[in-house]
Parts: C-alpha cells; structure tokens; sequence
C-alpha cells in the first residue's frame, strides 16, 4: 500500500464509533486523511472510540443513520471525497429480538446515505460495508463467491442481503453517468467480511469479547452456545486494508473496482467456535469453557468465502493467519487489563502491519 494513500482527501464514515470503524478512523488519519464521522454514540465501556481520543481528531455527529435530514445535512455540510458507509445493527441474535429496527437500520441506513451521496456532488466513490452472511448460506464445504444467490435466515442476514441490493440498484440508476444511469458518475462498491476479531472490541454475542469478560473481567468459564461452527475468523487489519485498497482504487475512478468484493482469510485458516477459544485460553495460559446450546435462536453452522476476485485484481491478501490473529487480539487484550497504552499498542500493531504490507 502506497504511503499515506488519502492525504489530503475528506474521507466520512459511517458507524466510526464502532470496532470497526473506530480502527478504520486511526488507519485513515495514519493515511493522512481528514476524517469526519456519522454515528450513534458507543454503545460498550470501555469502547476503541474513546479509548484511542478519536472525539479529538475526528469530527463527529452523533445521530441515526435511520434520520435521512441529519445525515444528509452532514454530507452536505462535509463534502468529502470518500465515504466508507459502517453504520449498522450489526447482531445476529439482537435482530431476532428487534427485526424492525434491524431491518430500517441496515435497509433504509443505507439508502439514506446513498440517497445523500446522490445529492452531493463532492463524493466521488463510497465503499458500503456488508457482511460475509449475505449469502444464501447452504451450509456446504464451497465458498461463495461474489456472484453466488444473496439471501438470509436471520433478520440481519437478511438485512444486509439487502442493503447489498440497494446499492446495486443506486449504482445502476444514479451513479453509472453516461455509463447507463443518470446523474454524476460516482464509483461504488460493497465490501463482505466477517467474523472480525482485535482489540478493542466489548459487544456482546461476539466470541472474543465473551472471552475477554470471563478469563480477563470476571474469572469465569466462556460458554459456548455453538462450539462446533466454522468462520472465517480474520484480525480487523486484514478486511481493513482490502476495504482501503478497495476505495483508493475507486477514487482513481477505476471501473473494475466497482461491485461487490469478499475480504477473507484461505478456507483452510477457518476454525471452529471451540478451536478459537482453546487458541485464547493456550495465548492467556489461563480459563475453561463449557457448552450450552441454545437452539431458539438459528446460527448458521458452516460459513467459508473465496477471496480469489480480490487476490488478483486488487492484489489484496490478508498477511495474518489465525495463529497470529489471535496472538495479536489477546496481546492487545493483555495490555491493556495491566493497565498500558492502549493507543500505543494500537499504534504499534498498525505499524507492523504495514511493514507486512510493504
């Protein structure tokens, strides 16, 4: 990766206050980017946002992306170049108990932002961030790739499926210029990773998380509700500079870059729920687990994707296997329940990334 790919450009995100986006903010702001955020204040303490002073260096409005008016007046007001679009409900089992605020989140969210984005003439590209579950999962050993059916057992799943067709359809109707659609030409492309681990992260339902609160916070046993399920678990540096390489190609107004892209680790790097939590207990040389499955809310067993699209046309492949992901997330993990510089061991993971990376 070229250094300091965004200097200069206004890059907005979306959902920036999150894990994800909170690493995203401090890998963009390392880029030389100016960062401006849109998102619901963080829902965890402790959570990355605060933990790394993102309030300081990244301009930040806190409201719902559901609100079309708030979000399309910060677009407006901002006018930047690039949108990375986060924002979402991002948990299975949370949209078993509210489908509808699952559904107008990740559907309408994301039409709202598309929607703003079609109004401000100053973006060029945008980067919309799915998941590895839109697909129609059959639960086989073959990894979907881009152009496999999209569906979804689960209100999230389903959600995201369809957030990915809203985004096709603004690509086609709006954003394609003389290419086809009206208006402008704006380049756009979804991203598809999943099952993302590093520090930082205290949701609740996630593996790692649970992990951390009972070998870390609380000296008690994980509890497993699905030890036997496969995903391709992958550190978030990995998904991160896909989704980067993804949008600094798109804003060159690379063509190929367009449509939708699976950011994952080889099938053969995918382990079961139980093989991650006995690599965390063997890395924290503490803690048990048991098994208590629960059956009334569906989990999908098998999930494995093919990253060959962005292997080859992005040159894009991810540098940590599981082994070093998982030494990499409970390290960070480790330091900071003994009380060090989060933001420097932050700082200093990215920076061996990148020496990775070249």
């Amino acid at each position: 990766m070229a250094k300091r790919m965004f200097n200069g450009k206004k890059i907005l995100v979306t959902g920036h206050t999150g894990f994800k986006g909170s690493w995203l903010c401090k890998m963009l702001l390392g880029q030389g980017a100016e960062v401006c955020g849109y998102s619901l204040k963080p829902n965890t303490t402790p959570n990355m946002f605060s933990i790394l002073g993102l309030e300081e260096q990244v301009k930040t409005i806190h409201a719902d992306v559901r609100n079309f008016t708030s979000i399309s007046g910060m677009v407006k007001k901002e006018k930047p170049d690039l949108v990375f679009h986060l924002a979402a409900q991002p948990l299975v089992r949370d949209s078993y108990d509210d489908p509808l605020y699952t559904f107008s989140t990740n559907v309408m969210g994301t039409a709202n932002v598309l929607e703003a984005i079609r109004k401000e003439p100053s973006v060029r590209a945008s980067v919309v961030i799915t998941t590895d579950k839109v697909y129609s999962n059959k639960e086989t050993q073959k990894p979907y790739v881009e152009t496999d059916e999209l569906g979804g057992h689960d209100p999230y799943s389903a959600s995201k499926a369809c957030a990915e067709l809203v985004t096709q359809s603004y690509s086609k109707s709006f954003f394609k210029g003389a290419s086809g659609g009206e208006g402008r030409r704006v380049f756009l492309a979804t991203a598809r990773a999943g099952n993302i681990i590093g520090g930082g992260d205290w949701s609740k339902d996630r593996l790692v998380p649970d992990i951390v609160r009972c070998l870390l916070e609380k000296n008690e046993q994980v509890v497993l509700r699905n030890p036997m399920a496969v995903r391709p678990w992958q550190h978030v540096l990995d998904p991160l500079m896909g989704y980067m390489i993804l949008a600094n190609g798109l804003l060159d107004g690379n063509a190929d870059f367009e449509g939708a892209w699976n950011f994952s680790p080889d099938p053969k790097e995918c382990v079961t729920v139980e093989g991650v939590v006995k690599k965390a207990i063997g890395i924290l040389g503490k803690g048990s687990y048991a098994v208590r499955p629960d059956s009334k809310k569906h989990e999908m067993e098998l999930l494995l994707l093919n990253s060959t699209k962005a292997r080859k046309k992005l040159c894009w492949e991810p540098h940590l296997d599981i082994k070093q992901a998982m030494k990499w997330t409970f390290e960070w993990y480790s330091d900071y329940y003994e009380g060090k510089d989060a933001v420097s061991a932050t700082d200093s993971q990215i920076s061996r990334y990148l020496l990775i990376e070249g």
